[in-house]
């Protein structure tokens, strides 16, 4: 299985959300990080990560007799790079856009059903705001997000922090030939 079809499932992106910040989880963990998904699909997921190269084995130890692995992301795996996107059909990026969908979908109906969840005290934000810009000021509000957003994925985890979700998603919603058709200015 190539990385896009290991990352294009809405539980194994799951899986990979709960394993960034460097942490080392064991499948049993990852179960309780997932509780709306079964115990034997997590591990099914779990194996076919580890197969393809997407988690290693960061650990093994013995519990109970049997040999309890914690797995770690490997972050240069679980991702695609411009190259394969340049390569992909338009369909591959549906499927690989619903994939994230659905995995954003039941990450937020988690939260939801965890007891205390509290959006506007957990300043949960879900806009969409539709904005007009050039080619450079694209690339320049990309870099601006990167920049404040880098830093902070080496954050690991401790009692002070919250895991939070953040899913920019930025695309055309219409062409810039359109746009001049409907308001000559």
């Amino acid at each position: 299985m190539d990385t896009l079809e290991l990352l294009a499932h809405p539980v194994r992106l799951r899986v990979v959300h709960a394993l960034r910040g460097g942490r080392a989880l064991t499948t049993g963990q990852l179960c309780a990080l997932i509780p709306d998904v079964s115990k034997a699909t997590v591990y099914r997921h779990v194996d076919l990560l580890a197969a393809g190269g997407i988690l290693d084995i960061a650990d093994e130890r013995r519990v109970r007799g049997a040999v309890e692995r914690l797995y770690r992301l490997r972050q240069e795996r679980a991702g695609i790079d411009t190259e394969t996107a340049r390569a992909l059909t338009p369909q591959h990026h549906e499927r690989a856009f619903a994939a994230a969908m659905a995995a954003l979908i039941a990450e937020f109906g988690a939260y939801l059903e965890r007891e205390g969840s509290d959006p506007v005290d957990d300043l949960v934000g879900y806009r969409q705001h539709a904005i007009w810009l050039s080619k450079d000021e694209l690339v320049a509000l990309i870099g601006a997000m990167q920049v404040a957003v880098a830093p902070l994925l080496a954050n690991e985890p401790s009692r002070e922090r919250t895991r939070y979700l953040l899913s920019p998603i930025l695309f055309p919603a219409e062409q810039a030939e359109q746009a001049e058709q409907q308001d000559p200015r």
